[in-house]
Protein backbone atom coordinates (compact mmCIF):
# COMPACT_ATOMS: atom_id res chain seq x y z
CA UNK A 1 0.00 0.00 0.00
CA UNK A 2 1.18 3.58 -0.96
CA UNK A 3 3.12 5.22 2.18
CA UNK A 4 0.16 8.22 1.88
CA UNK A 5 -2.95 6.25 1.41
CA UNK A 6 -1.71 4.24 5.20
CA UNK A 7 -1.42 7.54 6.83
CA UNK A 8 -4.78 8.62 5.13
CA UNK A 9 -7.33 8.46 8.16
CA UNK A 10 -10.53 8.30 6.49
CA UNK A 11 -12.84 7.95 9.13
CA UNK A 12 -11.78 11.04 10.30
CA UNK A 13 -12.64 12.43 7.36
CA UNK A 14 -15.81 10.98 6.90
CA UNK A 15 -16.85 12.62 10.68
CA UNK A 16 -16.21 16.19 8.88
CA UNK A 17 -18.69 15.76 6.41
CA UNK A 18 -22.35 15.73 7.94
CA UNK A 19 -24.37 14.82 5.17
CA UNK A 20 -23.07 11.00 5.03
CA UNK A 21 -24.23 10.20 8.46
CA UNK A 22 -27.69 9.25 7.55
CA UNK A 23 -29.75 6.74 6.07
CA UNK A 24 -31.69 6.11 3.14
CA UNK A 25 -34.74 4.07 2.87
CA UNK A 26 -33.45 2.53 5.85
CA UNK A 27 -29.90 1.50 4.86
CA UNK A 28 -26.28 3.71 5.67
CA UNK A 29 -26.04 6.17 3.09
CA UNK A 30 -23.18 5.19 0.56
CA UNK A 31 -22.57 8.26 -1.87
CA UNK A 32 -20.79 7.35 -4.89
CA UNK A 33 -22.09 10.50 -7.56
CA UNK A 34 -19.20 12.95 -6.88
CA UNK A 35 -18.67 13.53 -10.40
CA UNK A 36 -22.13 15.52 -9.86
CA UNK A 37 -21.05 17.09 -6.72
CA UNK A 38 -19.22 16.32 -4.27
CA UNK A 39 -20.60 16.91 -0.26
CA UNK A 40 -19.26 19.56 1.98
CA UNK A 41 -17.34 19.76 4.95
CA UNK A 42 -18.30 21.29 8.26
CA UNK A 43 -15.58 24.03 7.18
CA UNK A 44 -17.37 25.23 4.53
CA UNK A 45 -20.86 24.74 5.69
CA UNK A 46 -19.87 27.20 8.72
CA UNK A 47 -17.69 29.33 6.78
CA UNK A 48 -21.22 30.33 4.62
CA UNK A 49 -23.00 30.60 7.86
CA UNK A 50 -20.46 32.58 9.39
CA UNK A 51 -20.42 35.28 6.68
CA UNK A 52 -24.94 35.56 6.45
CA UNK A 53 -24.44 35.85 10.62
CA UNK A 54 -21.65 38.02 10.47
CA UNK A 55 -20.56 40.06 7.48
CA UNK A 56 -23.57 40.17 5.10
CA UNK A 57 -23.04 42.94 3.00
CA UNK A 58 -22.55 43.70 -0.82
CA UNK A 59 -18.47 44.35 -1.88
CA UNK A 60 -16.22 46.79 -3.53
CA UNK A 61 -18.76 49.66 -2.80
CA UNK A 62 -19.16 50.71 0.75
CA UNK A 63 -17.38 52.04 3.16
CA UNK A 64 -18.76 50.83 6.47
CA UNK A 65 -17.27 47.34 8.06
CA UNK A 66 -19.32 45.15 6.85
CA UNK A 67 -18.71 45.54 3.21
CA UNK A 68 -14.83 46.36 3.85
CA UNK A 69 -14.83 42.67 5.58
CA UNK A 70 -17.34 41.06 2.96
CA UNK A 71 -14.54 42.70 -0.16
CA UNK A 72 -11.57 41.99 1.60
CA UNK A 73 -12.44 37.93 2.81
CA UNK A 74 -14.30 38.07 -1.47
CA UNK A 75 -10.57 38.94 -2.98
CA UNK A 76 -8.42 36.73 -0.34
CA UNK A 77 -10.38 33.86 -1.64
CA UNK A 78 -9.09 35.18 -5.12
CA UNK A 79 -5.18 34.88 -4.36
CA UNK A 80 -6.36 31.88 -2.66
CA UNK A 81 -7.68 30.36 -6.01
CA UNK A 82 -4.75 31.79 -7.77
CA UNK A 83 -2.32 30.02 -5.77
CA UNK A 84 -4.50 26.56 -5.86
CA UNK A 85 -4.10 26.05 -9.41
CA UNK A 86 -0.33 28.23 -9.48
CA UNK A 87 -2.22 31.63 -11.33
CA UNK A 88 0.95 34.07 -12.41
CA UNK A 89 -1.40 36.82 -10.79
CA UNK A 90 -4.72 37.15 -9.27
CA UNK A 91 -6.32 39.44 -11.69
CA UNK A 92 -6.58 36.44 -14.15
CA UNK A 93 -8.85 34.71 -11.70
CA UNK A 94 -12.84 35.34 -12.52
CA UNK A 95 -15.79 34.41 -10.93
CA UNK A 96 -18.27 32.70 -12.72
CA UNK A 97 -21.07 30.26 -12.23
CA UNK A 98 -19.56 27.30 -12.87
CA UNK A 99 -17.57 25.22 -15.64
CA UNK A 100 -20.16 25.83 -17.99
CA UNK A 101 -20.84 29.68 -17.30
CA UNK A 102 -16.31 29.70 -17.65
CA UNK A 103 -16.56 28.05 -21.47
CA UNK A 104 -19.41 30.19 -22.74
CA UNK A 105 -17.72 33.48 -21.43
CA UNK A 106 -14.56 32.47 -23.36
CA UNK A 107 -16.59 31.07 -26.45
CA UNK A 108 -18.66 34.42 -26.48
CA UNK A 109 -15.71 36.97 -26.11
CA UNK A 110 -12.70 35.57 -27.28
CA UNK A 111 -14.60 33.27 -29.76
CA UNK A 112 -16.42 35.79 -31.27
CA UNK A 113 -13.50 37.99 -31.54
CA UNK A 114 -11.15 35.94 -32.97
CA UNK A 115 -13.68 32.83 -34.99
CA UNK A 116 -14.94 33.72 -38.47
CA UNK A 117 -16.18 31.96 -41.46
CA UNK A 118 -14.12 28.84 -42.80
CA UNK A 119 -12.05 28.71 -39.51
CA UNK A 120 -11.71 25.90 -37.41
CA UNK A 121 -12.68 24.88 -33.20
CA UNK A 122 -11.02 21.74 -31.95
CA UNK A 123 -12.78 19.70 -28.75
CA UNK A 124 -12.60 15.44 -28.24
CA UNK A 125 -14.78 12.44 -28.17
CA UNK A 126 -14.64 12.76 -24.45
CA UNK A 127 -16.61 15.93 -23.65
CA UNK A 128 -18.89 17.33 -21.58
CA UNK A 129 -22.10 18.94 -23.30
CA UNK A 130 -20.69 21.93 -21.70
CA UNK A 131 -17.40 21.73 -23.72
CA UNK A 132 -19.73 21.04 -27.03
CA UNK A 133 -22.79 22.96 -26.99
CA UNK A 134 -20.97 26.42 -26.91
CA UNK A 135 -18.87 25.97 -28.93
CA UNK A 136 -21.32 24.59 -32.32
CA UNK A 137 -23.28 27.92 -31.12
CA UNK A 138 -20.38 30.01 -32.04
CA UNK A 139 -19.50 27.70 -35.11
CA UNK A 140 -23.15 28.11 -36.60
CA UNK A 141 -23.01 31.92 -35.77
CA UNK A 142 -19.66 32.38 -37.88
CA UNK A 143 -19.74 29.92 -40.04
CA UNK A 144 -16.92 27.60 -38.74
CA UNK A 145 -16.29 24.33 -38.32
CA UNK A 146 -16.26 22.31 -34.79
CA UNK A 147 -13.60 19.42 -35.36
CA UNK A 148 -13.62 16.03 -33.41
CA UNK A 149 -10.50 14.27 -32.08
CA UNK A 150 -11.30 10.82 -31.76
CA UNK A 151 -10.98 8.19 -28.95
CA UNK A 152 -10.21 4.23 -28.69
CA UNK A 153 -11.40 1.34 -27.24
CA UNK A 154 -9.96 2.65 -23.29
CA UNK A 155 -11.57 6.05 -24.22
CA UNK A 156 -8.24 7.15 -24.49
CA UNK A 157 -7.22 10.43 -27.10
CA UNK A 158 -5.46 9.31 -30.12
CA UNK A 159 -3.19 12.42 -30.05
CA UNK A 160 -1.78 11.11 -33.95
CA UNK A 161 -5.22 12.45 -35.24
CA UNK A 162 -5.45 15.21 -32.48
CA UNK A 163 -2.17 17.09 -34.38
CA UNK A 164 -3.42 16.13 -37.63
CA UNK A 165 -6.55 18.46 -37.22
CA UNK A 166 -4.53 20.73 -35.70
CA UNK A 167 -3.79 23.81 -38.70
CA UNK A 168 -3.86 26.97 -39.91
CA UNK A 169 -7.84 27.14 -39.49
CA UNK A 170 -7.50 26.33 -36.11
CA UNK A 171 -8.83 29.44 -34.32
CA UNK A 172 -8.99 27.23 -30.71
CA UNK A 173 -8.92 23.97 -28.58
CA UNK A 174 -11.43 23.17 -26.15
CA UNK A 175 -10.38 19.51 -24.46
CA UNK A 176 -11.23 17.69 -20.64
CA UNK A 177 -8.63 17.32 -18.51
CA UNK A 178 -10.26 14.73 -16.84
CA UNK A 179 -13.78 12.79 -18.76
CA UNK A 180 -16.78 13.11 -16.66
CA UNK A 181 -18.30 9.92 -18.11
CA UNK A 182 -15.04 7.64 -17.96
CA UNK A 183 -12.28 8.85 -15.81
CA UNK A 184 -9.55 9.37 -18.54
CA UNK A 185 -7.38 11.96 -17.53
CA UNK A 186 -5.89 13.59 -20.75
CA UNK A 187 -2.38 14.48 -21.19
CA UNK A 188 -3.11 17.55 -21.44
CA UNK A 189 0.72 18.97 -20.83
CA UNK A 190 1.59 17.30 -24.73
CA UNK A 191 -2.06 18.32 -26.11
CA UNK A 192 -1.33 22.12 -25.24
CA UNK A 193 2.35 21.90 -26.33
CA UNK A 194 0.79 20.75 -29.78
CA UNK A 195 -1.46 23.45 -30.09
CA UNK A 196 0.86 26.17 -29.34
CA UNK A 197 3.23 25.03 -31.59
CA UNK A 198 1.15 26.09 -33.68
CA UNK A 199 0.29 29.29 -31.74
CA UNK A 200 -3.02 28.05 -31.32
CA UNK A 201 -4.44 28.52 -27.75
CA UNK A 202 -5.99 25.89 -25.13
CA UNK A 203 -9.20 25.97 -22.87
CA UNK A 204 -9.29 23.06 -20.51
CA UNK A 205 -12.48 22.03 -18.33
CA UNK A 206 -11.03 21.13 -15.59
CA UNK A 207 -14.42 20.65 -13.40
CA UNK A 208 -13.30 17.29 -12.87
CA UNK A 209 -9.85 17.63 -12.10
CA UNK A 210 -9.29 20.73 -9.75
CA UNK A 211 -10.58 18.04 -6.73
CA UNK A 212 -8.87 15.35 -7.37
CA UNK A 213 -5.48 16.23 -8.77
CA UNK A 214 -2.60 19.01 -8.37
CA UNK A 215 -3.61 21.42 -11.28
CA UNK A 216 -0.36 24.06 -12.39
CA UNK A 217 -1.84 26.15 -15.50
CA UNK A 218 1.33 27.70 -15.98
CA UNK A 219 3.41 24.28 -15.92
CA UNK A 220 0.41 22.81 -18.34
CA UNK A 221 0.91 26.11 -20.14
CA UNK A 222 -3.01 26.66 -20.84
CA UNK A 223 -4.21 29.62 -22.11
CA UNK A 224 -7.74 29.00 -20.68
CA UNK A 225 -8.94 27.23 -17.49
CA UNK A 226 -12.49 26.39 -15.69
CA UNK A 227 -13.55 24.54 -12.80
CA UNK A 228 -16.74 24.53 -10.77
CA UNK A 229 -16.74 24.68 -7.03
CA UNK A 230 -19.34 22.29 -6.34
CA UNK A 231 -17.46 19.49 -7.65
CA UNK A 232 -14.27 20.63 -5.11
CA UNK A 233 -16.51 20.38 -2.09
CA UNK A 234 -18.06 24.10 -1.93
CA UNK A 235 -21.02 25.47 -2.85
CA UNK A 236 -23.18 25.30 -6.01
CA UNK A 237 -22.93 28.62 -7.98
CA UNK A 238 -19.63 28.96 -7.94
CA UNK A 239 -16.36 28.62 -10.34
CA UNK A 240 -13.31 29.96 -11.77
CA UNK A 241 -12.56 30.85 -15.12
CA UNK A 242 -8.41 31.35 -15.49
CA UNK A 243 -7.34 33.13 -18.33
CA UNK A 244 -3.46 34.57 -18.95
CA UNK A 245 -3.56 38.55 -18.17
CA UNK A 246 -2.89 38.87 -21.87
CA UNK A 247 -5.43 37.21 -23.62
CA UNK A 248 -8.30 38.58 -20.88
CA UNK A 249 -7.15 42.12 -21.57
CA UNK A 250 -8.42 42.30 -24.87
CA UNK A 251 -11.68 40.41 -24.44
CA UNK A 252 -14.60 42.32 -24.74
CA UNK A 253 -16.58 42.10 -21.49
CA UNK A 254 -19.13 39.23 -21.28
CA UNK A 255 -22.18 40.71 -19.56
CA UNK A 256 -22.75 44.87 -18.55
CA UNK A 257 -24.24 46.04 -15.35
CA UNK A 258 -22.37 47.18 -11.90
CA UNK A 259 -18.73 46.93 -11.17
CA UNK A 260 -17.36 45.95 -14.59
CA UNK A 261 -17.38 49.74 -15.34
CA UNK A 262 -14.59 52.65 -14.62
CA UNK A 263 -17.26 54.97 -15.64
CA UNK A 264 -20.73 55.71 -17.87
CA UNK A 265 -22.18 58.58 -19.45
CA UNK A 266 -24.86 58.24 -22.16
CA UNK A 267 -22.59 58.55 -25.18
CA UNK A 268 -19.88 55.86 -23.62
CA UNK A 269 -19.02 53.80 -21.39
CA UNK A 270 -15.29 52.51 -20.01
CA UNK A 271 -14.70 49.31 -18.74
CA UNK A 272 -13.11 48.38 -15.69
CA UNK A 273 -9.70 46.61 -15.51
CA UNK A 274 -8.93 42.80 -15.21
CA UNK A 275 -10.78 40.68 -13.30
CA UNK A 276 -14.10 43.08 -12.53
CA UNK A 277 -14.32 43.76 -16.13
CA UNK A 278 -16.23 39.87 -16.06
CA UNK A 279 -17.52 40.36 -13.13
CA UNK A 280 -21.03 42.29 -13.96
CA UNK A 281 -23.15 42.72 -10.93
CA UNK A 282 -23.72 42.07 -7.10
CA UNK A 283 -21.17 38.20 -7.53
CA UNK A 284 -21.87 34.46 -5.15
CA UNK A 285 -19.84 36.39 -2.37
CA UNK A 286 -20.91 33.31 0.25
CA UNK A 287 -20.10 31.10 -2.47
CA UNK A 288 -16.78 32.67 -3.00
CA UNK A 289 -16.04 32.59 0.41
CA UNK A 290 -17.32 29.01 0.79
CA UNK A 291 -14.93 27.78 -2.26
CA UNK A 292 -12.25 29.19 -0.34
CA UNK A 293 -12.95 27.23 3.12
CA UNK A 294 -13.06 24.06 0.86
CA UNK A 295 -9.44 24.69 -0.66
CA UNK A 296 -8.42 24.98 2.98
CA UNK A 297 -9.57 22.00 3.07
CA UNK A 298 -8.43 20.10 0.75
CA UNK A 299 -4.74 21.73 1.07
CA UNK A 300 -5.04 20.91 4.51
CA UNK A 301 -5.59 16.55 3.47
CA UNK A 302 -2.93 17.53 0.95
CA UNK A 303 -3.98 17.03 -2.87
CA UNK A 304 -0.97 14.38 -3.17
CA UNK A 305 -2.71 12.24 0.01
CA UNK A 306 -5.98 12.65 -1.71
CA UNK A 307 -4.85 11.61 -5.36
CA UNK A 308 -2.67 8.73 -4.10
CA UNK A 309 -6.05 7.06 -1.75
CA UNK A 310 -8.39 7.70 -4.60
CA UNK A 311 -6.09 5.72 -6.97
CA UNK A 312 -5.86 3.10 -4.70
CA UNK A 313 -10.06 3.21 -3.80
CA UNK A 314 -10.01 3.16 -8.32
CA UNK A 315 -7.51 -0.32 -8.48
CA UNK A 316 -9.78 -1.98 -5.34
CA UNK A 317 -13.22 -0.91 -7.42
CA UNK A 318 -12.29 -1.63 -10.73
CA UNK A 319 -10.77 -5.32 -9.82
CA UNK A 320 -14.31 -5.87 -7.45
CA UNK A 321 -16.26 -4.94 -10.65
CA UNK A 322 -13.96 -6.87 -12.75
CA UNK A 323 -15.56 -9.75 -11.24
CA UNK A 324 -18.85 -9.82 -11.51
CA UNK A 325 -20.72 -11.43 -14.43
CA UNK A 326 -22.37 -9.80 -17.48
CA UNK A 327 -21.00 -6.39 -16.41
CA UNK A 328 -18.77 -4.51 -18.23
CA UNK A 329 -16.27 -1.53 -17.77
CA UNK A 330 -17.03 1.66 -20.16
CA UNK A 331 -13.65 3.65 -19.63
CA UNK A 332 -10.45 1.66 -19.16
CA UNK A 333 -8.06 4.24 -19.93
CA UNK A 334 -4.11 3.81 -18.64
CA UNK A 335 -4.22 6.93 -17.22
CA UNK A 336 -7.62 7.41 -15.31
CA UNK A 337 -9.42 9.11 -12.05
CA UNK A 338 -11.85 7.11 -9.85
CA UNK A 339 -14.50 6.86 -11.84
CA UNK A 340 -15.90 3.28 -12.40
CA UNK A 341 -19.00 3.39 -15.54
CA UNK A 342 -20.39 0.19 -15.91
CA UNK A 343 -23.56 -1.49 -17.91
CA UNK A 344 -25.08 -4.95 -16.88
CA UNK A 345 -26.29 -7.15 -19.32
CA UNK A 346 -30.19 -7.01 -20.04
CA UNK A 347 -30.44 -4.08 -16.91
CA UNK A 348 -30.51 -0.76 -17.96
CA UNK A 349 -28.89 1.31 -15.88
CA UNK A 350 -31.91 3.73 -14.97
CA UNK A 351 -33.23 0.20 -13.10
CA UNK A 352 -29.46 -0.25 -11.82
CA UNK A 353 -30.05 3.19 -10.16
CA UNK A 354 -33.04 2.86 -8.68
CA UNK A 355 -32.68 -0.81 -7.05
CA UNK A 356 -29.01 0.68 -5.97
CA UNK A 357 -30.93 3.54 -4.10
CA UNK A 358 -33.16 0.92 -2.50
CA UNK A 359 -30.03 -0.24 -0.57
CA UNK A 360 -28.89 3.57 0.27
CA UNK A 361 -26.37 3.56 -2.71
CA UNK A 362 -26.30 7.13 -4.50
CA UNK A 363 -24.85 6.64 -7.92
CA UNK A 364 -25.56 8.54 -11.33
CA UNK A 365 -27.16 6.77 -14.29
CA UNK A 366 -27.62 8.23 -17.78
CA UNK A 367 -25.75 9.96 -20.18
CA UNK A 368 -23.94 12.33 -17.88
CA UNK A 369 -24.70 15.19 -20.45
CA UNK A 370 -21.84 12.93 -22.63
CA UNK A 371 -24.14 12.04 -25.65
CA UNK A 372 -20.99 10.95 -27.96
CA UNK A 373 -19.28 9.22 -25.39
CA UNK A 374 -22.15 7.17 -25.00
CA UNK A 375 -22.62 6.66 -28.96
CA UNK A 376 -18.86 5.87 -29.00
CA UNK A 377 -19.36 3.06 -27.15
CA UNK A 378 -22.68 2.13 -28.23
CA UNK A 379 -24.80 2.05 -25.12
CA UNK A 380 -27.59 4.36 -24.30
CA UNK A 381 -26.45 5.26 -20.38
CA UNK A 382 -24.23 3.85 -18.31
CA UNK A 383 -24.08 3.87 -14.43
CA UNK A 384 -21.58 5.64 -13.22
CA UNK A 385 -19.91 5.25 -9.51
CA UNK A 386 -17.83 8.16 -8.96
CA UNK A 387 -15.13 8.09 -5.47
CA UNK A 388 -14.10 10.35 -3.36
CA UNK A 389 -11.20 10.77 -0.71
CA UNK A 390 -14.43 9.93 1.73
CA UNK A 391 -15.23 6.90 0.04
CA UNK A 392 -13.86 3.51 1.83
CA UNK A 393 -13.74 0.05 0.74
CA UNK A 394 -16.58 -1.29 2.34
CA UNK A 395 -18.48 1.64 0.47
CA UNK A 396 -17.41 -0.26 -2.91
CA UNK A 397 -18.03 -3.85 -1.00
CA UNK A 398 -21.58 -2.46 -0.74
CA UNK A 399 -22.39 -1.16 -4.49
CA UNK A 400 -21.00 -4.95 -5.67
CA UNK A 401 -23.37 -6.71 -3.22
CA UNK A 402 -26.03 -4.01 -4.76
CA UNK A 403 -25.20 -4.76 -8.02
CA UNK A 404 -25.86 -8.19 -6.80
CA UNK A 405 -29.45 -7.23 -5.55
CA UNK A 406 -29.73 -6.01 -9.44
CA UNK A 407 -29.08 -9.45 -10.66
CA UNK A 408 -31.39 -11.22 -8.45
CA UNK A 409 -34.29 -9.12 -9.14
CA UNK A 410 -33.67 -9.37 -13.07
CA UNK A 411 -32.51 -12.88 -13.31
Amino acid sequence: MNAAVAVFDVNRIRKDFPILHQTVHGKPLVYLDNAATSQKPQAVIDAISHFYATDCSNIHRGVHQLSERSTRNYEEARIKIQQFIHAADPREIIFVRGTTEGINLVAQTYGRANVGPGDEIVISALEHHSNIVPWQILSEEKGAALRVAPINDRGEILLDEYESLLSQRTRLVSIAHISNALGTINPVRRMVELAHRRGIPVLLDGAQAAPHMKVDVQEIGCDFYVFSGHKLYGPTGIGVLYGKASLLDEMPPFQGGGDMISSVTFEKTTYNTLPYKFEAGTPNIEGTIGLAAAIDYVNRLGLDSIAAYEAELLEYGTEKLSRVPQLRLVGTAREKAAVLSFVIDGVHPHDVGTILDHQGIAVRTGHHCAQPVMDRFGVPATTRASLAFYNTREEIDALVAGIGKVKEIFG
